[in-house]
Order: structure tokens, then C-alpha cells, then sequence
């Protein structure tokens, strides 16, 4: 009788875990998702839900034209820029500037820094403005809340940690923080400080509080093993007064939703108590914009009310935060920061990417090479820096 060698069991192969992203690539889905955000939310800001659907014959979906189509020029005279089309707007022109400010410090700023190198970059050098199809300063482009940075820092003279008062509050200095939360990647506290710190030169009140929440919530998206949950945990471990109870309002809201067009009215009605610009996003009301302890930006809840909607996914969480309207551009440039903070620039679908790289004409990775480096050399300092503070506290304190 021939016999047969026992056929080995066949083994289904184990499913892989995708690794966890490093610092380089939470640096560049942080940036790069930012300014993703940024371009598709752009062309719809300040209108409503509904508003979005009637002109788009249903939700947003990916990169759309002007509002106005070819009429973008005149539509708006307070605001002639080409939005849509895949063009970043002013919040991405801000952050590459604090990005390029980091590059020549190469260490932590402060609110000296906003006058000393944001404010020339913002001044001194032309660059291209995609809205304004031109080469021109960016002090051209960027709204009044910023430039009142160069009007009291250049022109005033005033003292850099408090030239923020006085301007109006709102989410011009939150949406541009992600750089500082990526140089303090891991350490939220720490991107918490240095943000208010570095807010200080340009807002006051619940606009310079959600500066620092905004940026530890990137810091924390870069912690390993994060997750939406977590991240949220930490903006309200740190965020103080109305900041907070609108970020806990909201966050409470989300977690019962999990796709963003159910999500829509609920969230909103979850931050109404907390926004002072009212229902009409471009009629404010006269108490709008104005410092208070109970009252919070809209823009930074709702990035992480979306952010828990979708589950940390990265193309819902943005196409949540552009449908939503209003200030959906910025609303858009914060979720796709944490969102790329935290699963790396492999989330980024790379067409939207690609169209908005090609459109803005800019190399949408530059920025996040440059802030690598720099976060490393922070690193290696704080290092140093921390081991020198230990062994001068050891002799005093008795240690061995």
C-alpha cells in the first residue's frame, strides 16, 4: 500500500496593522491636509448648508469653481479673490509664513517673534496669491483681523504680548497654529503655552484661547496611539472658560452621529450659544467678535465635533467641516491638520492633494520638510536643555 505525506494545514495569513505614521509623515498630513481643507472650504465660506446644496446641486463632494463663477472679481468688492478652483486662502498663506518664521529661529517662538519675522514676512517680500492670480505682498490678501498684526506691531509700535487687544476676536490666530503644534509634537501642554504666548501678538480672549487648544489638539494627534477621543480628552483637559463648554457641548453632540449630513444642524445648534457672531454668518451681531469669558469661537468645536463624526477619517472629517459652511475654510484647515496629525499624509487623498498643489502653485510639502528639521533641532534643544535644568536642580535638592 503506498501512503501519502500528510498535507500541511493551510494558515490564512494574519492581517496586517498599518504602521503607525512617523514624525515626518504627521508633519505632512497635518500641513498638507490643512491646506487641503483649506482650498475646498474656501469657494463655499459664509454661506449656509442649504445654501451650499442649492448652488451645487447637493453637498461638496471635492474641489469646486467660484460662488460667482466668472463674475469672482466684482461679486464681492470687499473680498475680490478667485476662491475655488483649488486655491488656498489666507489661512494656508499664514501658516507657511509661521512655518518660514520657525525656519529662521529654529526653536520655540514667542510673541516677539510675531513682530520680528512674521510681521516681515508678511510685509517685505512678494509671493504668489493664488486668490488674487498675481504676485503680491500677503499683507494684500490676508483679512483685517490680521493685518491689525502689522498695523500694531510695525506701525504702532505696541508691546508684542500685548498687541492683541483690542482687535477683534475671532479665529485668525487658531487658524494658522498647527505649525506650533507640530514643533511640540507629543507634548500638548507645551504647544498649549507657546501658542498663547505666540496669540498674544495678535488676539485676546476666547481667539487666543482657541489658538492654544488648537494647537495642542495637533500636538496631541501626534502622540502614538491617539485617536479622535483622545485628542479631545486633552483640548478639554487644557481649554478654559466659554472655549471649553463649547468644545464639551460639542464633542457631546458628535459622539451621536456618525456621518456628517445628520451631523450638520445638531452641531451647529450645540455651538450657537457659544458663537457671538449669530445666525447670519455675514450679518454679525453687534456684540459679536467681542472679548468674553463665556463665549468661544465657533470654528475650533466644530473642527472636533467633525473629527469625532467621522471617526478620525480624514475625507469625511473635512468634507463635514466645508458642508457645514460658514467659516468652513477654517472650520476645514483645523480638521485636516488633526486628521493628518494623526494618521500621516497617507489619509490625504493624493488627487485633491495633487489639484491643490497644481492650482495654488505650491509645493504643499515644502513647508512640512521644513518644519521636520525644525522639530528635531527643538527636540534635540529641549533635550539638552531639560538635562541641564536636571543636574543644576540635583545639587541644590539634595539628589544624588
Amino acid at each position: 500500500m503506498t501512503s501519502t505525506a500528510p498535507t500541511a494545514p493551510t494558515r490564512s495569513a494574519a492581517p496586517t496593522t498599518p504602521a503607525a505614521p512617523t514624525l515626518d509623515e504627521r508633519i505632512a498630513g497635518a500641513l498638507v491636509g490643512a491646506a487641503v481643507g483649506d482650498a475646498l472650504g474656501g469657494p463655499v465660506e459664509g454661506y449656509t448648508p442649504e445654501q451650499i446644496v442649492a448652488r451645487h446641486g447637493g453637498r461638496i463632494t471635492g474641489v469646486v469653481g467660484p460662488w460667482d463663477g466668472d463674475d469672482w472679481r466684482t461679486a464681492r468688492p470687499i473680498a475680490p479673490y478667485h476662491k475655488g478652483d483649488g486655491h488656498i486662502t489666507d489661512d494656508t498663506l499664514m501658516t507657511h509664513a509661521l512655518v518660514r518664521v520657525y525656519g529662521k529661529v529654529r526653536d520655540h517662538l514667542d510673541a516677539y517673534a510675531v513682530a520680528d519675522h512674521l510681521v516681515p514676512e508678511l510685509i517685505s517680500k512678494p509671493r504668489w496669491i493664488p486668490e488674487l492670480e498675481a504676485e503680491a505682498l500677503p499683507l494684500q490678501r490676508i483679512f483685517l483681523a490680521e493685518k491689525w498684526i502689522v498695523a500694531r506691531l510695525h506701525y504702532g509700535h505696541a508691546d508684542p504680548r500685548e498687541a492683541g487687544t483690542g482687535n477683534i476676536v475671532n479665529c485668525g490666530a487658531a487658524m494658522y497654529m498647527a505649525p506650533v503644534g507640530l514643533v511640540n509634537a507629543a507634548h500638548p501642554q507645551a504647544a498649549y503655552a507657546e501658542a498663547l504666548d505666540v496669540a498674544g501678538a495678535h488676539q485676546s480672549s476666547y481667539g487666543r484661547e482657541a489658538a492654544g487648544v488648537f494647537a495642542a489638539a495637533v500636538a496631541a494627534a501626534c502622540v502614538p496611539g491617539a485617536t479622535p477621543a483622545s485628542v479631545v480628552e486633552t483640548c478639554l483637559a487644557l481649554a478654559k472658560d466659554g472655549t471649553r463648554a463649547a468644545i464639551d457641548a460639542v464633542c457631546e453632540t458628535a459622539v451621536g452621529y456618525r456621518d456628517f449630513e445628520s451631523a450638520l444642524v445638531p452641531l451647529r445648534e450645540a455651538v450657537a450659544p457659544f458663537d457671538t457672531v449669530g445666525p447670519d454668518y455675514r450679518a454679525p451681531s453687534l456684540g459679536a467678535r467681542r472679548p468674553s469669558r463665556l463665549h468661544a469661537i465657533e470654528e475650533l468645536p466644530v473642527a472636533l465635533g467633525m473629527l469625532l463624526v467621522a471617526d478620525g477619517d480624514y475625507r469625511q472629517t473635512v468634507l463635514g467641516s466645508v458642508n457645514y459652511g460658514r467659516d468652513c475654510d477654517s472650520i476645514a484647515t483645523m480638521g485636516g491638520a488633526i486628521a493628518g496629525a494623526l494618521h500621516g499624509d497617507r489619509a490625504v487623498p493624493a488627487d485633491w492633494a495633487t489639484t491643490v498643489g497644481e492650482a495654488s502653485r505650491l509645493d504643499l510639502r515644502a513647508p512640512a520638510r521644513v518644519l521636520t528639521d525644525v522639530a528635531r533641532e527643538v527636540f534635540a534643544r529641549d533635550t539638552a536643555r531639560r538635562r541641564a535644568h536636571e543636574a543644576a536642580f540635583a545639587a541644590p535638592a539634595g539628589r544624588p
